[in-house]
């Protein structure tokens, strides 16, 4: 029997190739971002974190706080905005290999990092030239204070907060029932990697579930409370971790959670499918 052929416009598969390889190459500039986050957050839990703030800002703050920080904070920048791009890619045309409602939550999905990494992306850039970039915490009770001066302003913030939450939850399955493994083409990993990028990923989005939980609880008690100044970022929710009973113990784990998420970044940006 002759093989059937496939016959696909050479232009598109290299754009698509070399649109592919920036992204990827973003997604490891995204882990190093947590890494460093969870650097941050261990400071906090030892007693060290008087410094920059423990979230996305405050890592990209802490790589630009020299000279040769500053060339490393442009690459990352960079990159960021390639893993921005190559998710709006995946918004529009992704996720082939699923169907139906859950393509449609992948492509919501990837919109929505397309948007936070272009934000970490614009912060990146800016805190490279001088200009500084807003603390999230800032950011987040400006927002929050925007929303309770509108009418039902209370009612709205606790709507975001449960939509919040439901983030949380869905990072927390997520990682329980390792379906990002589904986006993952396993076999372009050495096969002794395989097991730890599953382990590193469900640790990873357990941690992020409970920092999205955290960040629900602050912003549901500022709406219940009606003061944007309860609300706050993932800054916040690692701080009020370290304030529980246990709390060193708790962050301890809630970063080293941060921190797998990120090594997993490097392993799934090798291995996502196309």
């Amino acid at each position: 029997m002759n093989a059937v052929r496939t016959r696909i416009p050479i232009g598109r598969t290299r754009g698509s190739t070399t649109a592919q390889a920036l992204g990827r190459a973003g997604m490891a500039c995204y882990g190093v971002v947590h890494l460093i986050v969870a650097y941050l957050a261990l400071r906090i839990a030892f007693g060290g974190g008087s410094g920059a703030p423990a979230d996305q800002n405050g890592a990209l703050q802490e790589i630009g706080s020299n000279a040769a920080g500053r060339v490393v904070l442009w690459v990352l920048a960079i990159g960021l905005l390639a893993f921005g791009l190559w998710q709006m890619l995946m918004a529009a045309t992704g996720y082939q290999w699923v169907s139906g409602g859950e393509r449609v939550r992948k492509r919501l999905g990837s919109a929505g990092r397309a948007i936070v990494v272009f934000a970490l992306g614009y912060s990146a850039i800016r805190i490279a030239v001088g200009a500084g970039s807003a603390a999230g915490n800032q950011r987040q009770q400006e927002a929050t204070a925007k929303l309770l001066s509108l009418p039902a302003g209370p009612a709205i913030v606790v709507v975001a907060a449960c939509c919040v939450a439901a983030v949380a939850v869905a990072a927390g399955v997520k990682g329980v029932r390792r379906s990002f493994m589904q986006d993952l083409d396993t076999f372009e990993l050495p096969r002794a990697t395989r097991r730890w990028v599953a382990r590193l990923g469900t640790g990873g989005y357990l941690a992020k579930g409970v920092v999205f939980a955290v960040i629900a609880v602050l912003l549901g008690y500022a709406g219940l409370r009606s003061d944007a100044r309860a609300a706050g970022g993932l800054d916040a929710a690692l701080r009020t971790l370290a304030g529980q009973p246990f709390g060193t113990v708790l962050l301890t784990i809630v970063a080293l959670g941060l921190a797998a998420f990120g090594a997993y970044c490097f392993g799934a940006a090798w291995a996502h499918r196309r």
